[in-house]
């Protein structure tokens, strides 16, 4: 049997990662500094460790297969934006020592994932930006922290193809959403947190947006992206690929949607003030299409529903009485 790591186990996408591979017969290992927060993991095996160490980055891997490499320091656009040193060094030393690890280990392959972080600023000044392709990402002008260590490791993750001969790939994930992701704490993403304030937010209320919501994105379901991971360890193709919806929709559209599964009329209340990132940014998904015969299919209208509903569900549950007050 297989045996896979997993790190990052304990977040968002590593949880649904685990327990898609376990239902798909293999022996997952999952890593992370905390436990899933929502439920418990489906990992055969769970080490809750600290990955910016070395030595347990030697301990997860070792007698793996493959290794799903998901383990970040990471959040929404206020977090990332506000906390430059401290996401840069964490994901450097967690990335540096799982390479060195799977380097002194009999791995098979390596799957890094990386983030539509590493594309240049000046591409994305517009919210009607034209598609990022792959190899637009060099001459380099990342987002500041995140973005910059990813875009490192996706070289380093290079080198090791051409230096150490172990099958890497790179994944440039686009604004992954659904349930059993952080929907508060300020570490949440955009659908999340918009879905939070609109469960919040009376019928006829009013919820604030960051910027002045035309700022463009697209959203991939963790469904597509599970799917998507798992084809792409098994492709033959080891260069940097994007991995998200090409479906590109405002934030204001996107409020409208919430609101709209919601039942509610819901007034947008701008902030200028508030970080909003780059004004337009969508995926190309040429390369994926080519490469594996597929891409994300499931768009926001669908998919934002069980998410919207699991959202409703936990805040319920965390507050049975509503308060009838502006969601901020």
């Amino acid at each position: 049997m297989k045996k896979i790591l997993v790190t990052g186990a304990g977040g968002f996408i590593g949880h649904h990662l685990v327990k898609s591979l376990v239902s798909k017969g293999y022996w997952v290992r999952g890593a992370d500094i905390k436990l899933p927060q929502y439920e418990a993991s489906a990992a055969h095996d769970f080490l809750q460790v600290d990955l910016r160490m070395r030595d347990n980055c030697a301990i997860a891997v070792k007698d793996m297969d493959e290794v799903y490499h998901l383990a970040a320091d990471m959040g929404g656009i206020g977090f990332i934006s506000g906390s430059h040193a401290e996401i840069t060094l964490n994901n450097t030393l967690i990335s540096a020592h799982m390479i060195e690890a799977a380097r002194d280990s009999s791995l098979e392959k390596f799957l890094f994932s990386s983030s539509a972080c590493v594309y240049p600023q000046h591409l994305q000044l517009s919210p009607d930006v034209t598609p990022l392709a792959e190899d637009v990402a060099w001459p380099a002008q990342p987002e500041e922290g995140y973005g910059l260590e990813k875009i490192y490791m996706e070289k380093m993750c290079q080198y090791m193809t051409e230096d150490w001969k172990i099958p890497t790939r790179s994944v440039r994930f686009h604004n992954v959403y659904g349930p059993l992701g952080t929907y508060d704490g300020g570490r949440e993403k955009a659908p999340a947190a918009i879905s939070r304030k609109v469960v919040l937010c009376p019928d006829g209320g009013e919820i604030e947006v960051w910027g002045d919501g035309l700022q463009t994105r697209s959203f991939m379901y963790i469904d597509d992206c599970v799917e998507g991971l798992y084809r792409l360890m098994g492709a033959d193709y080891s260069a940097p690929i994007n991995l998200g919806t090409d479906e590109m929709i405002s934030i204001n559209d996107l409020v409208d949607i919430a609101a709209e599964i919601a039942g509610k009329t819901i007034t947008k209340r701008h902030d200028l003030t508030k970080p909003q990132g780059v004004r337009g940014r969508n995926s190309d998904n040429g390369l994926i299409r080519k490469v594996l015969n597929w891409e994300p299919t499931i768009m926001i209208r669908e998919g934002l529903v069980p998410t919207y509903r699991w959202i409703e569900e936990e805040i319920a549950q965390a507050h049975p009485v509503r308060h009838s007050v502006a969601a901020e």
